[in-house]
């Protein structure tokens, strides 16, 4: 029996001593490992390689797909921006219609304004121009107004254009004479027979432009101050005494003031003159007042008018209802024309609606008389026909 040698000793691995076989076994071993490793990473990579070109292949897809709705996106705000741009270019043209209208309207207008501007210029210098031809009249008016009679016929024509243009003619009188022997500058005359209203004209205006001239100095405007206090008592006595007549004027007169800077001055300054006016019935006007008052009255004077022909106006209000009646009562009767003849046709639209019906029903009896007789003897008595005719009946 052959004895094998032992294998010799190639190396140490640690105090594992390796010979060739053992060398050999382990080489076989690692490439063992080494050619599975291989294979499973050539799995893996196939694997990957699949796994890459399905992804290939979804992310193509989805290429595709994503191209497709950027080409529908893409015709769709095609067709959007190009909608949208003209609608912006109908709008930008209706602007521009509207913003060159607009500036067309702007243009006549200032135009026009230019006109207008340039007629009140016009008006403006022909003001001026009457501005200065009155400064150079005013002259003249302070020299009539320093003659006492001219000045008396000043107010009275003021006065008397302010009752003229305020009331009918009759309705007045100037310088009518009373039964005392006066003459009043102006009577009006009141309603219903009540006594006339006396209206004087006359003002103490030196004493009081002597007011006015006195300036500055203190003692000329308390001597200026005094006699017009001592005019205006006297002037209120000869009112009270001359034109108050019992039964004939009215309890209260009027003192007329030519000017409303007078009329306030006095109420601001001399308040104990408007008081004794007051007292004595004698009402101090401006000739804003004196228009109201004549406003006023002129009002009355219509009433009274009004009251006068009130039998009238109700007998035409009597008429008036009378023909109103007889408007009520034909419209009655058209109304019950009217509604007579709305029955009458709807009881033809009913019939209309049966003739219709009928009509129907007869079209279709005759369609199923045209088909095949029934196979049912006649013996019976009762036929197709006869069937449709019963029902027919019975649905009516």
């Amino acid at each position: 029996m052959n004895s094998v040698a032992p294998d010799p000793i190639l190396f140490h691995l640690g105090t594992y001593p390796v010979g060739p076989t053992q060398l050999l076994a382990a080489i076989a071993v690692v490439l063992a490992l080494a050619v599975l490793l291989f294979l499973s990473s050539a799995r893996r990579q196939r694997h990957r390689a699949e796994e890459a070109n399905e992804c290939m292949a979804m992310l193509l897809s989805a290429q595709t797909e994503m191209q497709g709705r950027i080409a529908a996106m893409t015709e769709v705000f095609g067709a959007r921006q190009s909608e949208l741009n003209q609608s912006i270019n109908q709008r930008i043209d209706g602007m521009t219609q509207r913003i060159g209208a607009s500036i067309s309207e702007q243009t006549r207008a200032t135009h026009e304004n230019l006109r207008r501007l340039q007629e009140r210029l016009a008006v403006i210098d022909t003001a001026q121009t009457n501005i200065q031809s009155l400064a150079k009249d005013m002259a003249g008016l302070q020299q009539i107004l320093s003659n006492k009679q001219t000045r008396g016929a000043f107010g009275q024509s003021r006065m008397e254009t302010i009752i003229a243009d305020g009331l009918p003619i009759g309705a007045y009188a100037f310088q009518a004479t009373l039964s005392n022997g006066a003459r009043p500058d102006c009577t009006i005359r009141m309603p219903n027979d009540q006594p006339v209203l006396v209206i004087d004209a006359k003002f103490p205006l030196e004493s009081w432009n002597a007011i006015r001239n006195a300036g500055a100095n203190s003692e000329a405007v308390r001597l200026a101050g005094q006699q017009f206090r001592r005019d205006m008592d006297v002037h209120i006595r000869d009112i009270a005494g001359k034109y108050l007549i019992q039964g004939e004027t009215q309890d209260t007169a009027f003192l007329f003031v030519p000017s409303e800077s007078i009329f306030a001055d006095i109420h601001e300054h001399f308040e104990a003159i408007v008081q004794k006016a007051h007292r004595a019935r004698i009402v101090i006007v401006s000739p804003s007042l004196l228009l109201l008052s004549i406003q006023v009255i002129q009002s009355i004077l219509r009433d009274a008018r009004m009251r006068e022909q009130a039998h009238l106006i109700q007998g035409e209000v009597i008429r008036l209802m009378e023909d109103l009646g007889r408007l009520d009562e034909r419209i009655r009767k058209l109304h019950g024309h009217f509604t007579a003849t709305q029955k009458d046709v709807d009881d033809i639209l009913i019939s209309s609606d049966k003739l219709k019906r009928r009509g129907a029903r007869i079209e279709a009896l005759e369609l199923e008389n045209g088909a095949p007789a029934s196979p049912e003897p006649r013996s019976t008595g009762e036929n197709r026909f006869g069937q449709l005719k019963l029902r027919v009946v019975d649905e009516d």
